[in-house]
């Protein structure tokens, strides 16, 4: 596998030496400190009460987690060869901060909201189960502009369903059934754990280049990996998400297992993987563009495209058939701005400043948005990615630029970018990574692989 970019080795070597500090223990330490930080500050001070509730218990999953890195890295200066300090111990640790800071806090709210707690959930979870319902008993999720306009004032907001039709799947136990495991960030949870599973799955079932493949680059593999592993879950804009709305992590997650096939040279398989999220939000549209550029380098465009431009449009046609105007009200009119009600996210990013501090602000963060749609479409143009990395960092890097230009956008939103950045090493060939420190598991000492 040819790595795109040259340079990338270099711009990266800062991080791969800091990830490997300690044999990845010090940043482990690190994400878990200033996790446990954030968590106790969230408890304190959010106004947002599924925060707070989130911030008290996700407080002492991250602190227990920091105290067992500490131990961990205090045994590596004893006993360096110990197995309690290697990876499969690392990826143990997660799996527990993941339960004690996501899966515990969800449980709890999911449990006290069924037993008529009305500040255990976030609005996402509530539209999507309202949503959920409607298609059972409609055959489409959205409500009409006028079926809208019918609701109080303070209720419209809520009428709405923002999101494409395939969201209202996890909306579904709850309509049949109303009890607290049929919330549906229970079954985000779900999709998100097993979306993520077949990722390491596919990315560990990598084959290798006759068998050239060393330990110590299957191991760089691993570890980078894991790193992924770590963003899309215990990272707190992701476990808090998770917690208390939920409905971006099984998009999110869907991305990256999309992005794992590419880089298993799976090209349908990725377009199917891309074409689920599709299906569920729009933003896991561009992703599946730059996948389908980097199909057609692959002279499999067509393959990635039948499932990434496929199973959304699938998802669509029968809201559309039912009722044109409520999909266009709900997908098209209220994202940009044009619905009956404004949507509530403004974060002070860029482009929600200047739309509302500048005249004609609304116009002139459109244009630099356009800018660099334009600026990316170029770059793929010129450059196509011819590797799952790349594809990676394309992703990465413009949503990025998209969130810190939209004129209305969510901190949360971060949680894309974030992940899918922090993805990108891990979808490098264990032959083509580059080469990097690693502990020695026989002498405890670094090498270079």
């Amino acid at each position: 596998m040819i790595v795109d970019d040259p340079t990338a080795h270099r711009r990266h070597r800062h991080w791969r030496t800091l990830d490997n500090a300690s044999g990845g223990l010090a940043l482990d330490l690190g994400l878990y400190a200033v996790s446990a930080a954030f968590a106790a500050i969230t408890a304190v001070t959010s106004t947002l009460l599924p925060h707070r509730a989130w911030g008290a218990v996700a407080a002492v999953g991250y602190l227990l987690a920091t105290l067992t890195v500490i131990a961990q890295l205090l045994l590596r200066r004893r006993i360096p060869t110990s197995r309690l300090t290697g990876l499969p111990a690392r990826w143990a640790v997660t799996g527990l901060a993941w339960a004690a800071t996501t899966l515990l806090p969800l449980a709890w709210q999911a449990i006290d909201r069924a037993g008529g707690r009305t500040d255990r959930a976030q609005e996402e979870v509530l539209v999507v189960e309202q949503a959920g319902n409607r298609l059972l008993e409609h055959g489409t999720p959205y409500l009409g502009p006028d079926a809208i306009a019918a609701l109080p004032p303070g209720e419209q907001l809520m009428g709405y369903t923002p999101y494409q039709p395939g969201m209202a799947m996890f909306g579904l136990p709850r309509a049949l059934l109303d009890t607290w495991w049929t919330d549906s960030r229970v079954w985000f949870a779900v999709g998100t754990a097993l979306a993520l599973a077949l990722a390491v799955a596919a990315l560990r079932g990598t084959p290798t280049t006759a068998g050239q493949a060393t330990s110590a680059a299957t191991h760089r593999r691993d570890a980078a990996l894991l790193r992924g592993v770590q963003a899309a879950t215990v990272l707190p804009i992701c476990a808090l998400t998770l917690a208390t709305g939920g409905d971006d992590l099984p998009v999110l997650a869907l991305c990256l297992l999309a992005l794992a096939f590419a880089a298993a040279d799976r090209p349908g398989r990725a377009g199917l993987a891309v074409g689920l999220a599709g299906a569920l939000k729009l933003f896991a549209w561009p992703v599946a563009l730059v996948l389908i550029v980097w199909g057609l380098t692959r002279r499999a465009g067509l393959r990635v495209a039948a499932g990434a431009l496929g199973l959304p449009i699938a998802a669509l046609l029968p809201a559309l058939l039912v009722d044109r105007d409520a999909l266009t009200e709900n997908v098209l009119r209220f994202p940009l701005g044009h619905g009956l009600v404004t949507s509530p996210a403004q974060s002070p990013f860029p482009g929600y400043l200047i739309a509302s501090a500048l005249p004609a602000g609304r116009l002139v963060a459109a244009a630099l948005l356009v800018a660099a749609g334009v600026a990316i479409a170029v770059r793929l143009a010129r450059r196509p990615p011819r590797t799952a990395v790349a594809t990676a960092l394309i992703c990465g890097y413009g949503l990025l630029a998209a969130i810190v230009l939209m004129p209305t956008t969510r901190f949360g939103y971060l949680l894309y970018p974030l992940a899918l950045l922090t993805w990108a090493p891990a979808l490098r060939h264990p032959v083509d990574a580059p080469a990097a420190p690693v502990p020695d598991e026989r002498s405890g000492r670094t090498t270079s692989a």
